[in-house]
């Protein structure tokens, strides 16, 4: 099947290319199979089996039906502006910004006494918003405050019917998962809040109501911040601008689901056995989602031994500054500063690990043990990922 309407200049390829980054080939996404194979040039990737192509290229899994980056004669790479995500030209000014907001909000939530108005995951969707203000998340401010907001009715409905298990954590999950379905939202931390009121026994309705509060106001600076920017910008970006743009976005198949709910049920398992609810935490079930749902551009599946460092540093982090600075703005805004710095200094953009940083300051109880249970979920999530993709690679590439 090829894409309709392709110009001219493009090369002629299979409908819905997916690159896979661990072998270096394509797949035709409605089928996954092997439909190319690849070779790394300095310019790009030129097709050297398959439908053939004489001129370099790569694919564009936002688009899916062709390749939308092309190398220009002076060797940059450009992409349409109607697909093109952009970037802030002063990414430290977003993160001295995105730090501003988690500390307001934390102050909101000390003077309001209502511990959940700082939801741990507005770190991560501040954080993304504030640096890619045309972004998929800075373009859905209505799905930001609606999808949390019908999750976490869900999970505290669930939390306060039923004890923490299996059945629990699997309906208030999977209640998420169908809610972002249904409405094709792009907010996958919204999981994170249907999980939340199990992992921590919340069962009060000012839970989803705190929630309403952080998220309204990071709604309305995604919409003032996007105007202050402007149209998308013009220029080139790079390919892993474009992969977190389309990490982001609600998923289009769901074949992965059953090894995500095994890998949520041997979480579960341990979380069960030895008492630490905490080692299945709410961000990790957000990092696994969009791991298994865009398993072939996630930038940090590209590199799983980097997150379980990332996150157990963060939560590491989160923990010491509650116990020396207590809960409050402080706290929340040093925890994310140290929660940029080592995603910078791994080259690793994973926001929902900013979360693991604020997850402290909503907890009953902070305290060392709690980076030990992220160090081990996060462990578990890269060995089944890893396991997972492997089985699958294999049933994709074998003959039909």
């Amino acid at each position: 099947m090829e894409a309709p309407d392709r110009p001219a200049h493009f090369p002629k390829t299979v409908a819905r290319l997916e690159e896979d980054p661990l072998q270096g080939q394509f797949y035709c996404s409605p089928h996954m199979r092997v439909c190319c194979e690849t070779e790394p040039t300095k310019s790009g990737t030129r097709v050297v089996d398959g439908p053939r192509a004489t001129s370099l290229h790569k694919a564009c899994a936002l688009c899916w039906e062709i390749p939308l980056i092309e190398s220009s004669p002076g060797g940059s790479e450009r992409i349409p502006a109607h697909v093109r995500p952009f970037v802030s030209r002063l990414p430290w000014l977003a993160e001295v910004l995105s730090t501003a907001y988690i500390a307001l909000i934390a102050l909101l939530a000390q003077i309001t006494g209502l511990v959940y108005v700082l939801f741990p995951e507005l770190g991560a969707l501040a954080h993304d918003i504030l640096k890619r203000p045309h972004g998929t998340w800075a373009q859905a401010p209505f799905m930001l405050i609606v999808t949390p907001l019908l999750a976490a009715v869900a999970g505290t409905l669930i939390a306060r019917h039923l004890p923490y298990g299996f059945m629990s954590v699997l309906l208030a999950v999977g209640s998420a998962m169908s809610i972002i379905a249904v409405l094709k939202s792009p907010i996958a931390p919204a999981i994170s809040a249907g999980l939340l009121p199990l992992t921590l026994g919340v069962t009060s309705w000012a839970y989803p109501m705190s929630l309403l509060i952080g998220t309204g106001i990071l709604a309305g600076v995604a919409i003032v911040w996007r105007k202050l920017h402007g149209a998308p910008s013009t220029t080139a970006i790079s390919m892993e601008d474009l992969a977190d743009d389309i990490v982001e976005e609600s998923p289009t198949g769901y074949t992965w689901v059953p090894f995500f709910a095994v890998f949520l049920a041997i979480t579960l398992a341990l979380s069960c056995v030895n008492g630490w609810r905490l080692v299945l935490f709410p961000p990790l079930v957000v990092i696994g989602f969009e791991m298994f749902a865009h398993a072939s551009i996630c930038p940090w599946a590209r590199r799983p031994l980097a997150l379980p460092i990332a996150c157990a540093v963060t939560a590491t982090a989160g923990v010491f500054f509650v116990s020396f600075l207590g809960v409050g703005p402080f706290a929340a805004a040093a925890s994310v500063l140290v929660g940029v710095g080592i995603l910078r200094i791994l080259d690793l953009h994973v926001p929902p690990a900013l979360a693991v940083g604020l997850l402290p300051s909503v907890m009953p109880t902070a305290n060392y043990y709690f980076p030990i249970a992220v160090a081990t979920g996060t462990l578990l999530l890269t060995t089944s990922f890893v396991v997972w993709r492997r089985l699958a690679l294999r049933r994709w590439a074998a003959p039909e």
